[in-house]
């Protein structure tokens, strides 16, 4: 029971989880943001360029219309007609279908951040298993999906009943009018069409953007094993972080111990702490080469005893040293007259030593 929770996607995703979702090109989209934005754009389309449009097909289609008895419909010459209108029309609707194709564009940029990935058309097996293919067929999405395409296509065909049902006398003339007639009329519905449908695809592009990205945002969910794993991935491995710890406060320890023989004086409380100190003319001020507590200080006292370094017991100043001292740091300004001190002290013992040693 615990293995199987562990691995329910109960967790809001990291942002490291968000972020390999879209460099891998997964990211929350729409199509129904992407067909408004289109249909936004037919709409700007045939208001920028209606006149345009309009004069155009009329100056072409005008003549043809008129004459079109006197048409000669010879292959080689049907062949060049259909090629002369297919090219008007063509250069006629080229600005339409660039403002068309922009705003779909954009009606995906504005959904996410710009993504460049070729995962999602990469060939993968599960993409053309049949029976892989059979399940997304009849899968969950796939029911919402053509549910909501019904849906559509049923409101969508109530506001085009509902706007032309109106203009049905005009529809029943429209095959008498002349060209230049019938064009500022057929673009006059295509544009209540137009507005009709933009207008129902506003309420269900929000509603499916929406749902689509709280959709995303489930699928993004990790499990606390995942997300145990990822931390592992990015700070590493607790186990492996202490086992390096242990060995850097390892080798810092021998390096310290190392230095213990070369140092003027060890400062004990006697027996939870010692500071080792060393101090040669020129220098500024006393260096502290080791310290320790407890099994540390017992080592740092039997190396100094092994090198005959001096042993000082001083409990408030050697307290007061390995709080506010590191190893290889310069001790506080605070406590050079109580070092100077130990430290006259242990040099007068030398002195003494020394000329004890020369009158022998």
């Amino acid at each position: 029971m615990a293995d199987n929770s562990d691995e329910e996607k109960t967790e809001e995703p990291t942002q490291k989880r968000l972020e390999d979702a879209h460099k891998k090109g997964d990211v929350a989209k729409s199509q129904e943001v992407s067909a408004w934005f289109s249909m936004i754009g037919t709409g700007l389309a045939l208001a920028l360029f209606s006149g345009y449009i309009v004069t155009g097909l009329s100056t072409h289609l005008k003549g043809f219309f008129e004459h079109s008895y006197q048409l000669n419909l010879e292959s080689g010459m049907l062949m060049r007609l259909w090629s002369e209108i297919s090219y008007s029309l063509l250069g006629l609707m080229v600005l339409p279908m660039l403002a068309m194709m922009t705003m779909a564009v954009f009606g995906n940029l504005v959904q996410h951040k710009f993504v460049f990935s070729t995962e999602p058309i990469t060939p993968k097996l599960s993409k053309i298993s049949p029976l892989g293919g059979f399940k997304r067929l009849f899968s969950k999405d796939s029911l919402i999906n053509f549910t909501k395409g019904l849906i559509k296509l049923a409101i969508v065909s109530v506001v085009l009943v509902l706007i032309l049902y109106p203009q049905r006398d005009k529809l029943d003339v429209m095959i008498q009018l002349d060209v230049a007639m019938l064009l500022p009329l057929v673009l006059e519905l295509s544009l209540q069409l137009v507005a009709g449908v933009i207008a129902i695809m506003t309420i269900v592009a929000v509603a499916d953007f929406f749902y689509q990205k709280h959709k995303w945002m489930e699928k993004q969910k990790m499990s606390i094993k995942e997300i145990k794993d990822e931390f592992k991935q990015q700070e590493g491995d607790p186990t492996v972080k202490a086992k390096l710890r242990q060995l850097r406060m390892e080798r810092s320890r021998g390096r310290m111990m190392a230095a213990v023989p070369d140092a003027s004086v060890v400062l004990t409380n006697p027996t939870h702490y010692s500071v080792a100190l060393k101090y040669d003319e020129g220098m500024g001020a006393p260096l502290c080469v080791a310290k320790g507590v407890d099994d540390v200080a017992l080592r740092i006292r039997d190396v100094a005893k092994e090198a005959d370094v001096p042993i000082v017991q001083n409990p408030a100043l050697t307290r007061a040293l390995y709080s506010t001292v590191e190893v290889d740091d310069e001790i506080p300004e605070e406590h050079y007259k109580a070092v100077a001190e130990v430290i006259g002290y242990i040099m007068k013992l030398k002195n003494r030593a020394s000329w004890s040693n020369r009158n022998k």
